[in-house]
């Protein structure tokens, strides 16, 4: 039987004046560069012609173990014979070559992670054909020697130090300091050096066919999807890896042909601030990538960012006002176009301007904050679509410490202030020291002459990122910015030696090890450790959380122990206490004796007497929360922990304490080996510790009682304490404790003549208590409000620790069996079910049963998403997680109603 063939998959969209294929709604097809390459030119923005190769070929070249399919071959020649056509060259051409840039572009921005190659189409013939076209012949052999230097570092594996190796050799030997004091002779005499060293490193010349050029090329580009610092990178920011790439192949315009041509980025608000004026950055005589790697340092866009930089170099406003003026023009389209702050790249070539790419611009969380606030004012979007700008997890970064400034200053050095926040740590050199020391724990600024995207897993370690070359652009200070840390690029005065670990400034010599602090906000390096302060949370910050207040349904409270902690609860925002452990009060130095001669007591009576002189204590310290929390609702969980934990294991101080409690060392030591257990977290604590020492759970319910009637009489405002019973797995266990908390509130009703108000509940911690909820909830003197406790239920869920599970974490995760740390964001099909049967379970008997979860999850922005869809009441987290939690729980409304 014969069937009509089946034609190509297509493969190839067209971009220009004269075609366009696409616009920018079509990212997951044609990637981010590609669909807004294809929205520019649908807007009618000068954009040079080209083609987008989808990312559907990015799945079918990894689905091939690394092959390109055939298919895409005639397609790839077609477009090229197109956009030839529309410039009036041809691809190979001796004489009128056409030369194309080969980039990437994913659907989410990943700045410098992934490979380009730009003047692809040069060889030893070509180049001459573009010395004729152009009449430059000085700008044609730098072209080619880009093309050659970029080509063989990204498509052939030659080290690029290889290069530039040779090119500061050069003019060291013949006295220059700037590429462009460089003659054409001067580069053809590189050249050749280039491509020695080339056919040194990898036993073949380098490729004179065009055509094997764009295919190495376009291959390469695909393969870089999978190079380590885009696998970092996608890990850091939540990509999945199963997008893919697009590539993106474009008639090349030259920044780099005389002083009537340049190249730039920029902003349309300020990233870093978020303030309303162009923000960016030019060369005269350059191509795009020597703007973002640092290579030079660059001039200033307008004539106000020139003044107030101090510099004696042009802007592009005041050098020429006529094209700084279209730019302005296109700016605007753009940022209303997307409704959203554009960043951009453009070339000025022989004084015409070209649109090479818009995307939606990475920004501090300041800039966020503000650009998300005046957009909403502006009318230019909604408070809804406001909220849903900024990232939750981002808001981390306001707790980042600024210097003070009235603390004293050694000022070293001053560079441009690439991103804000200033930071204090020890000199490293190398990103894998700067890892290396992360994961001991200690602070470090990463100091490098410039950044690469090879250094991303060292910029994510650093407190800080300082550089001797690079402007406002430059690699590190995009992704400095974006990960919220402080950077200072541009700082010309240092001298770094990597390799001797040391660092020169002016007469100032420093040590890897040294410590300094930079000031990201306002570009100064300092030598030694600065006094810091915490930042104001005010302004933009309060419109925007005021605006996600009143958009989210969940409940955001805090995990409080102490009167400081729900102060700064109070300064974050919280609804109220979701857990207050009280155990972690027991741990003062005035307590903790007493504590312990509860527990090596040998009978009630000595438990008791220890206990009476811990409950004047306890009632103090839930006063103090009752004030502070001032009728807001506030859930004390009863002593959890194993007992094993108050008490000394060291020889030295089991000899003290044993002093201090009047008995024998020897008594102390077999008390500790009473209580100590294999596992003690499925062990003797919890509501298991209550049932067999009942007159603990009558102290903390007599503290927590009075307390309440004293702090509503202080402040006028009714006290309803939440006592949340731990640990609980059968509903008779719950009974026995919630019995005595009932006769110890009618005890306290009938001492003081007051009646009480309180609620009775329990933490859902372990899989049974989820399966078994209806049972604990049910009826009147059923559990009132559930608490899930989602480090233990994750822990008893999956079998493991969460403390010592981190080598097992590792493992799975570089297997690809976990995507994330399940301690970190929950584990939806697993841990997440059983909060829903429990859930769903607890409130099919008790339909108004709150419920709430108060695991370290609460603070995970995709987390709160799931809590919110399972319909839980509210989340509780450490106090300095509140303000993500806040926003993550507004977005999650905003969500499920279609925003965003």
């Amino acid at each position: 039987m014969n069937t009509a063939p089946t034609s190509a998959p297509r493969w190839v969209y067209l971009f220009g004046a004269d075609r366009t294929d696409g616009d920018a709604g079509m990212k997951t097809l044609l990637g981010g560069k590609g669909a807004n390459l294809a929205e520019m030119a649908n807007l009618g923005l000068p954009v040079p012609p080209g083609f987008t190769i989808s990312t559907d070929v990015c799945t079918a070249y990894y689905e091939a173990g690394r092959k390109l399919p055939e298919s895409l071959t005639p397609q790839v020649d077609e477009a090229l014979e197109t956009i030839g056509r529309i410039v009036g060259a041809k691809f190979g051409d001796t004489d009128n070559p056409l030369l194309v840039s080969v980039r990437s572009g994913a659907r989410a921005s990943m700045p410098g992670m992934m490979d380009t190659i730009l003047n692809l189409g040069l060889n030893d013939e070509t180049v001459e054909g573009l010395v004729r076209r152009s009449g430059d012949r000085r700008f044609a052999y730098d072209s080619y020697r880009r093309f050659i230097q970029m080509y063989a570092d990204i498509v052939l594996g030659v080290d690029h130090g290889v290069f530039e190796d040779i090119l500061e050799t050069f003019k060291n030997l013949n006295s220059m300091q700037l590429d462009t004091e460089l003659t054409a002779d001067d580069w053809l005499e590189i050249i050749e050096s280039y491509k020695a060293a080339i056919a040194d490193a990898i036993d073949r010349p380098f490729p004179q066919d065009t055509g094997e050029q764009l295919w190495g090329a376009i291959s390469a580009v695909f393969g870089s999807w999978q190079n380590a610092r885009a696998k970092t990178y996608r890990f850091l920011h939540g990509i999945p890896d199963d997008w893919g790439t697009a590539v993106n192949v474009q008639a090349m315009v030259f920044g780099n042909m005389g002083e009537t041509s340049a190249t730039g980025v920029a902003f349309t608000r300020n990233p870093s601030t978020g303030v309303k004026e162009i923000f960016g950055e030019f060369l005269v005589n350059a191509q795009g990538e020597d703007v973002v790697a640092g290579i030079r340092t660059p001039q200033h866009l307008t004539e106000a960012a020139r003044i107030e930089a101090g510099s004696s170099q042009p802007s592009l406003e005041a050098l020429t006002p006529g094209m700084f003026a279209e730019l302005v023009a296109v700016f605007d389209k753009l940022e209303t176009r997307y409704r959203d702050m554009q960043d951009i790249e453009f070339t000025i070539q022989d004084g015409k301007l070209w649109m090479l790419q818009t995307r939606s611009g990475k920004r501090t969380l300041e800039a966020a904050l503000r650009i998300a606030v005046e957009m909403a004012e502006e009318g230019l979007i909604s408070r809804e679509e406001a909220v849903m700008r900024v990232n939750a997890a981002d808001l981390d970064q306001l707790l980042h410490p600024t210097i003070d400034p009235d603390s004293e200053k050694n000022v070293l050095t001053n560079g441009l202030p690439a991103s804000p926040g200033a930071a204090v740590g020890e000199i490293v050199f190398h990103a894998e020291d700067a890892e290396a020391a992360k994961a001991k724990g200690i602070d470090v600024i990463l100091v490098r002459v410039e950044t690469s995207p090879e250094d991303i897993h060292g910029m994510h370690a650093a407190a800080g990122i300082l550089t001797a070359r690079g402007g406002m652009t430059s690699h590190a200070a995009v992704v400095a910015r974006g990960m919220g840390r402080p950077c200072v690029s541009g700082a010309s005065a240092l001298q770094i030696d990597a390799r001797a670990r040391t660092l020169k400034i002016g007469s100032t010599l420093l040590k890897e090890g040294d410590v300094i602090t930079i000031d990201g906000s306002t570009g100064q390096v300092l030598h030694g450790r600065v006094k810091m302060r915490q930042p104001e949370m005010s302004g933009n910050f309060g419109t925007l959380m005021s605006w996600a207040d009143e958009f989210r349904r969940l409940g955001v409270r805090a995990n409080a122990d102490t009167p400081r902690d729900a102060e700064q609860s109070r300064i974050f925002g919280a609804d109220g206490i979701g857990l207050c452990r009280t155990e972690h009060m027991f741990f003062e130095a005035d307590r903790i004796l007493a504590m312990r001669e509860m527990i090596c007591a040998e009978d009630e009576e000595g438990r008791r007497a220890a206990l009476d002189r811990i409950l004047p204590m306890q009632r103090g310290d839930f006063e103090q929360l009752f004030e502070t929390m001032a009728g807001l609702p506030i859930t004390i969980r009863l002593l959890d922990p194993p007992l094993h934990e108050f008490l000394p294991h060291e020889g030295s101080e089991l000899t003290s304490v044993a002093e201090a409690l009047d008995i024998s060392v020897e008594k102390l030591r077999a008390r500790v080996r009473e209580l100590s257990e294999f596992n003690p977290m499925l062990g003797f604590r919890g509501c298991r510790i209550a049932i067999r020492y009942p007159e603990i759970t009558e102290m903390q319910a007599r503290a927590v009682f009075e307390a309440a009637i004293a702090a509503g009489k202080k402040t006028g405002a009714p006290v309803k304490p939440e006592i949340m019973i731990p640990l609980v797995i059968y509903r008779r266990e719950f009974d026995i404790l919630a019995d005595v908390i009932r006769g110890i509130a009618r005890e306290v009703e009938a001492e003081h003549g007051v009646s009480l108000d309180y609620e009775i509940g329990t933490m859902v911690e372990l899989p049974r208590c989820a399966l078994k909820a209806d049972e604990i909830a049910a009826g009147e003197e059923g559990a009132a409000f559930f608490s899930f406790g989602t480090n233990d239920l994750t822990q008893t869920c999956l079998g493991l620790s969460r403390d010592d599970g981190g080598p097992i974490l590792q493992t799975y995760t570089s297997a690809g069996i976990l995507e994330m740390d399940p301690f970190v964001s929950i584990d939806v099909s697993g841990v997440g079910e059983l909060v829903q049967i429990g859930t769903e379970r607890g409130r099919r008997v008790k339909p108004d049963l709150k419920i709430g979860i108060c695991g370290e999850h609460a603070g995970d922005e995709a987390s709160i998403r799931f809590f919110h869809e399972a319909g839980l009441d509210y989340v509780s987290c450490s106090p300095y997680r509140l303000p993500v939690a806040r926003l993550a729980a507004a977005q999650a409304a905003l969500r499920e109603k279609g925003v965003g």
